[in-house]
């Protein structure tokens, strides 16, 4: 029983996925970035890896939970951009920060409705938003600038106790992300429905009386729930509205939750691989500004990752 438990866990047929993997490289990129670089250790640049590492965690998250299914949310960073748009608009926050949400349910609600009623591709549904979402953003806030509430600001930077606000913001995070996919009833379909899609067997979890087509819409909803409070922890750091600070966490967020060990064919997958997944990100991304590359290298190599992951892939199948 006890190693029926461990297979389950970290075996070939875990519904975990290889996340160990990424665990592993973490651990190797550490040390790494330990030797190559004096400045990697100090307090200043850990504390500046939690806050850069916070959104992609959040935002991989509800990438994750579409993923699980055989989808994809290329919808993400626009949403994030929207955020912080709106919040840099002359409001109040108790009026800015509902808006917020609301706009990212009527994202996914159009994302979900446009893939389970339309028979749209969700590449193709959520690339279409992306565009939609970005316009609507850029004509908030045609260049980066504004301010943020006082408020916002204050949950984003300031601290507890000494501990800074980005710990709580992953504990509560994480908390929320396990029990959607891990404690809930809905997290149980989400793998029935994406295990059905990835062995080609679309109606399997329909026939067995599961609402798929509600459960779909739903993780849609819930992925751009997740990015706009990536884009809130964004717009807090940042303290103002920028339509284009999104634009690269559709990729990130992506080749974050592939590294984790979910498969982009669905319903292998798990919180604990996509938090380990987009660490390393963040780890990849700190040590190359460390190590002063390019932007547009750094994009290259996210590619290169992100391809080599799908590529190891062992499912016969591909989702997308």
């Amino acid at each position: 029983m006890h190693r029926r438990k461990i297979n389950r866990f970290f075996g070939k047929n875990s519904r975990q996925g290889n996340w160990w993997a990424a665990l592993l490289i973490i651990i190797a990129t550490i040390l790494l970035l330990l030797v190559k670089s004096d400045d990697f250790a100090t307090p200043q640049n850990a504390s500046n890896l939690l806050a850069q590492a916070m959104p992609l965690i959040i935002v991989a998250i509800g990438q994750m939970i579409v993923i699980i299914l055989a989808g994809m949310d290329l919808s993400v960073g626009s949403v994030m951009s929207l955020t912080t748009a709106i919040l840099a608009l002359d409001g109040s926050p108790y009026a800015l920060i509902p808006l917020v949400f609301l706009a990212a349910i009527c994202v996914g609600l159009v994302n979900g409705v446009a893939i389970v009623k339309l028979n749209v591709h969700p590449i193709i549904a959520t690339l279409s938003t992306q565009f939609i979402v970005l316009g609507i953003a850029q004509l908030l806030r045609p260049v980066a600038g504004g301010s943020v509430p006082d408020f916002v600001v204050t949950i984003v930077t300031g601290s507890v106790l000494g501990v800074p606000a980005p710990v709580f913001w992953g504990i509560v995070i994480v908390g929320l992300g396990w029990k959607i996919v891990h404690g809930s009833r809905f997290g149980l379909h989400l793998f029935a429905i994406g295990g059905g899609n990835a062995s080609g067997q679309l109606d399997t979890a329909h026939n067995f009386g599961l609402k798929d087509e509600r459960n779909i819409v739903l993780a849609y909803v819930i992925s751009a729930g997740f990015a706009a409070l990536a884009g809130l922890f964004i717009a807090g750091r940042i303290a103002s509205g920028d339509p284009s600070v999104g634009s690269q966490f559709a990729l990130d967020s992506i080749t974050a939750v592939a590294i984790g060990g979910t498969q982009l064919s669905g319903g292998v997958g798990g919180l604990h691989g996509t938090i380990i997944g987009a660490i390393l990100m963040s780890l990849l991304a700190n040590g190359m500004n460390l190590a002063n590359l390019s932007a547009f290298l750094q994009g290259a190599i996210k590619g290169v990752i992100l391809l080599l992951v799908v590529g190891l892939q062992s499912r016969k199948k591909m989702g997308l």
